[in-house]
């Protein structure tokens, strides 16, 4: 079972990105993944992203927590979950960092994603509508990983697919009551025995208009009406007298697909004669079709038919799979472009750095545009950068926690920290 909720990031984005990163919660920073961004960075480059944006709002950013039941999975699939889930929700357009805490009774991913989308620059609108996408597809997720999953109406209790499938076909309150009463009808003579070896068996009985029952544990009633026609009170005293059995449910096996119109039984067309004379063009037609497509690919027999619908079935699978390659490229296309055009607008301000007189105050003030400049040049990485705590600005975001931590990466062709390194050194990434 995996429990999701979304909330707002307004004003501590760097505060909850150093939470979710925490080592200690992280195996060491060993459970952290990003997309589009580097998560050392990430704050500098959310922002570029909502800096671009038209309307920008009050969100930086949106906090996505999935949460699994205890001992259920490890850590490792429980991190591969996350990143499907954020890929499934920021659709490739978002840049992400999604973390796996492993310090509590119960594993848990963190998922923060920018609220501006680095391809159009749109804000991500989150509502109702859009948390129950979410759900549905964590849900799924789970399935398709063997967990247990949340039933809708039954509270917080999860149920793992193959108990939420028994459940539909049988295992539920109405299914075991069913097989109750299917079971006792042959060996009763009378709706009122019946009614006595259910209550012998456990059920509480509560009699009125419309017969309940209440299996022990069980937390409301059940009229045996609701379990379909054929249990209703009338319904089993007629298949206890033996005057009516139960409807075989139809097989759902070689059910015939037909676009013809059933004239003979057609009540539209027995009081119109116009709807009988179109119905019957209408038949020809669609004769003509399926004789004229049944000639094209040579399929004279059912097995023919049958074994064009399974290698269409096999071309569906595979366009599914190369559709969903397209899209990863698609996504990898979209960070390349994003990364990209952040170099060239920010290559001025580096040009202009490397010949300030002052490089000094020059950086204090355009910092975070120097960072993405070297952090976006070919070749550069951001395990080669480091941040000076400019405290201007870690005052003003809470982010002197992230600008320490970044004090600790090697520095762009040099590994002297920016405030300490020489003028003569260059911050471009070494080539």
């Amino acid at each position: 079972m995996a429990v999701t909720k979304i909330k707002p990031v307004k004003s501590t984005l760097s505060k909850a990105l150093d939470y979710i990163e925490n080592p200690d919660k992280t195996d060491g920073k060993m459970l952290i993944s990003s997309f589009g961004c580097s998560y050392e960075t990430a704050d500098i480059e959310f922002g570029y992203t909502l800096s671009q944006a038209l309307d920008k709002g009050s969100n930086l950013a949106f906090h996505l927590i999935q949460s699994f039941a205890p001992g259920e999975v490890d850590y490792e699939k429980a991190h591969e979950i996350g990143k499907q889930l954020a890929d499934a929700v920021t659709k490739g357009q978002h840049e992400y960092v999604v973390t796996t805490h492993i310090d509590k009774g119960h594993i848990h991913n963190h998922v923060i994603f920018c609220a501006v989308n680095f391809v159009d620059h749109h804000k991500y609108n989150s509502n109702k509508r859009s948390y129950y996408g979410i759900r549905n597809m964590s849900d799924k997720l789970c399935r398709e990983n063997g967990l247990s999953v949340v039933v809708p109406g039954k509270g917080s209790k999860g149920k793992s697919y193959a108990e939420y499938q028994a459940e539909k076909t049988g295992t539920s309150w109405k299914g075991k009551l069913k097989i109750a009463v299917d079971a006792l009808i042959p060996q009763v003579s009378s709706f009122e025995e019946l009614l006595t070896r259910l209550q012998a068996a456990g059920y509480e009985i509560k009699p009125g208009k419309y017969v309940s029952c209440r299996a022990p544990g069980q937390e409301r009633f059940t009229r045996l009406k609701t379990l379909g026609a054929d249990y209703t009170e009338e319904a089993i005293r007629e298949r206890i007298a033996g005057r009516r059995a139960k409807a075989a449910k139809a097989p759902r096996e070689q059910r015939d697909v037909s676009l013809l119109i059933d004239i003979e039984n057609s009540i539209k067309a027995a009081q119109s004669k116009g709807y009988e004379q179109w119905a019957k063009i209408h038949n020809l037609k669609q004769a003509a079709k399926t004789m004229n497509f049944l000639t094209e690919h040579k399929i004279e027999q059912y097995a023919d038919l049958v074994s064009r619908i399974e290698e269409m079935s096999a071309e569906s699978g595979q366009a599914a799979d190369a559709l969903k390659n397209a899209e990863k490229r698609l996504a990898d296309m979209a960070v390349l472009i994003k990364n990209v055009s952040t170099y060239q607008k920010t290559k001025p301000v580096y040009d202009a750095y490397r010949k300030a007189r002052n490089r000094e105050k020059y950086r204090a003030g355009q910092e975070q545009a120097i960072i993405l400049c070297a952090l976006k040049s070919p070749g550069g990485s951001c395990s080669r950068l480091r941040r000076s705590s400019c405290k201007s600005d870690c005052s003003a975001s809470g982010s002197s926690g992230r600008a320490s931590k970044r004090s600790n990466f090697p520095s762009c062709g040099s590994g002297l920290p920016l405030k300490n390194r020489p003028a003569g050194i260059s911050l471009s990434p070494r080539s």
